[in-house]
């Protein structure tokens, strides 16, 4: 750690080197001494930082939620304190490497936001309502009250019981977003505040700058646009199989999907209910739960099957600091967690862990390589300053762990590692493994899409507060053909319903990850010789692979996202085609099954405007025009007498 003594030194030098005489250099010396003291110091303050959130996460109390909030604070103290330092440098003569760190110092988000109170208020917002998501229960009576996970998750997953679907889905909403939509209005003024100093245009303009394309938001719409038929012809087949097993009365004639019938809260993926879905219902369905749990599957042994993965490519296993610190089951004990699972990297090269309520099911065996993946990426690029450890763009990171899964989840694969008994392969199985990919993958296209689309219209202020709501369900009723299954008013606010609104995550990346994991796949497939069509590729055990991978995840955000992707791709820009190339046998068998019976109204059904209290006003304003009314006929009666 550098002393006060030191770090006036270096600020001397610096500025000395800037009011020099006319021409003369810049100090790259006293430059690259700050960067030192900077990435020594970062590691410190980040790791400290990040052992308080994860105490508050671990354990949801009122006491480590103010703990959480101070070191927030004192932690963007830091950071500006750091970003008026590095300011203070001319870095325009500064080699390409050294001009992007100084950047990426400067760059602080909301941490910039000058005034203190109001930097400890939008903390203070932020984990209130993570708060809020995190300890919400769902009483449908005064004894059955139910947390999400594992409880409403696995009812959602499980249940087929329509009428207790959309009571727990009305009940989340009113017990987690609703609790929070004014908490919401303030964290977006404070927050358009904060970045606005930066010379950002909003929040939305900020985080779309880390992708570092001027092209992005038009990038990604044409994208959505490309993959939009796919997800139609999807959509129309679902449709049609979930009205045989609920009836025709429970949809609209919209022709919207209603958001409780598809196995999520959030109607986000609908692989939980693929028993419904399947093409071919005689054929093997793609899920080894009942498997897992014969052969006595642990959340620890799920993790080491990962872990073995990453391995066999020749890549870094987990350190043992990971298996001694991380959270990989809900604890027992009755503490309050944040059970959304998550990876971390505590920023001093040793510690790496992930914080998951760990259920044994095939989903969560393939959360689980996600998380994993993350922390791989952690390992790879934990030499480089802390400046640059972090995903070339916020889509790397989470396609990491998903290009595994596209190996890990083929029948071949879970055959070879022993959770699939026996190996089916006819055209049928095939078409049954690819609708299981589908309700995946394909299904969470536009909700992956649509979320900061929202957002972004929020922060710049073309959706107001009074209409949030309202341009949330039309946004998921117009793009993903989905409505709520009762009358939503803007009494409510179903975005706060899902984590990553009160957490404040961008989720465009999400989508991102979505496309990009198609094109590594195809490149890792091709390092490791594989031929066949691309859904039939599992990397594992390929050290050629794991290699290309790995330079890759190596160079962590240093260079701009295009270069360490041109490495693994051999191309500079996002394509759909690996996705569309992926799925096009089952695109085809759905061409054929639908025929014309597809999509739907881009109006919302059971979406009312006006709120509870405003629907209170109009009542009575109605009812005293007709007590007016028949105030004056009476009065006509009295007089015809």
């Amino acid at each position: 750690m550098w002393s006060s003594t030191q770090l006036l030194v270096v600020l001397w030098t610096v500025a000395m080197g800037v009011r020099g005489e006319a021409g003369s250099n810049v100090n790259e010396t006293a430059a690259g001494e700050f960067l030192d003291m900077y990435n020594t110091e970062a590691q410190r303050v980040f790791s400290a930082n990040a052992a308080v959130s994860w105490a508050f996460n671990t354990n949801i109390t009122d006491e480590n939620r103010q703990k959480s909030i101070q070191s927030d604070l004192q932690t963007d103290l830091w950071r500006q304190n750091m970003s008026h330092q590095a300011a203070v440098f001319n870095t325009s003569g500064f080699d390409p490497d050294m001009q992007r760190q100084f950047y990426k110092i400067k760059d602080i988000g909301t941490a910039a936001l000058e005034d203190v109170a109001k930097l400890e208020e939008l903390n203070s917002v932020l984990a209130q309502m993570s708060t809020i998501y995190s300890t919400a229960r769902v009483c449908l009576t005064k004894t059955d009250c139910l947390p999400l996970d594992p409880d409403i998750t696995r009812e959602f997953e499980k249940s087929r019981n329509e009428e207790r679907l959309r009571r727990l889905w009305v009940g989340w909403r009113d017990e987690s977003g609703k609790k929070m939509r004014q908490l919401y209005t303030q964290f977006v003024d404070l927050s358009n505040e904060a970045v606005k100093t930066l010379g950002y245009a909003d929040t939305g303009d900020y985080w779309r700058s880390k992708y570092e394309t001027e092209t992005f938001e038009q990038d990604v719409a044409s994208l959505f646009e490309e993959l939009k038929p796919f997800y139609t012809e999807l959509h129309a087949f679902v449709r049609r199989r979930l009205k045989a097993q609920y009836g025709d009365s429970v949809f609209p004639a919209s022709g919207h999907i209603p958001a409780h019938l598809l196995g999520n809260m959030w109607a986000q993926q609908w692989n939980s209910v693929q028993n419904l879905l399947m093409p071919y219902p005689d054929q093997p369905i793609l899920d080894v739960t009942a498997e897992m749990v014969k052969q006595e599957y642990t959340a620890e042994r799920i993790f080491h099957v990962a872990d073995d993965f990453f391995a066999s490519l020749g890549l870094t296993p987990m350190p043992q600091e990971f298996w001694n610190g991380s959270m990989l089951e809900k604890p027992q004990d009755g503490r309050e967690v944040v059970c959304h699972a998550s990876a971390w990297d505590f920023y001093n090269g040793i510690d790496f862990r992930v914080k998951q309520c760990t259920e044994v099911t095939m989903e969560h065996f393939s959360t689980a390589h996600h998380e994993m993946g993350h922390i791989e990426y952690f390992l790879q690029y934990k030499h480089q300053p802390v400046v640059y450890r972090g995903g070339a763009n916020a889509g790397f990171h989470e396609a990491v762990g998903d290009v595994i899964s596209l190996s890990v989840e083929t029948p071949k694969h879970l055959h070879d590692i022993g959770l699939l008994p026996t190996l089916v392969e006819n055209n049928e199985a095939d078409t049954n493994f690819l609708m299981a990919m589908a309700l995946q993958k394909i299904a969470f296209l536009p909700f992956g899409y649509l979320i900061d689309q929202w957002r972004w219209s929020v922060f710049r202020g073309q959706t107001h507060p009074s209409d949030y709501n309202k341009a949330w369900w039309k946004l998921r009723c117009e793009l993903q053909g989905v409505s709520p299954p009762v009358a939503r008013t803007e009494d409510d606010f179903d975005p706060g319903a899902k984590f990553h609104i009160p957490n404040n995550t961008p989720y465009i990346r999400y989508f991102v990850s979505f496309v990009l994991q198609f094109q590594f796949h195809k490149a890792l497939c091709d390092a490791a010789g594989h031929t066949g069509p691309l859904h039939t590729c599992d990397i594992f055990n390929s050290t050629e692979a794991g290699t290309k991978l790995g330079e890759m995840l190596s160079m962590g955000s240093s260079k701009v996202w295009t270069e360490p992707f041109q490495a693994l791709t051999n191309q500079t820009r996002m394509s759909a085609q690996p996705l569309m190339d992926y799925f096009q046998p089952l695109m085809t068998f759905l061409q054929k099954e639908n025929g014309q019976d597809k999509g739907w109204q881009p109006d919302c059904p059971n979406l009312d405007p006006i709120s509870s209290a405003g629907q209170a006003s109009l009542h009575y304003l109605l009812t005293a025009l007709l007590l007016l009314v028949l105030s004056s006929h009476a009065l006509t009666l009295n007089w015809n007498c």
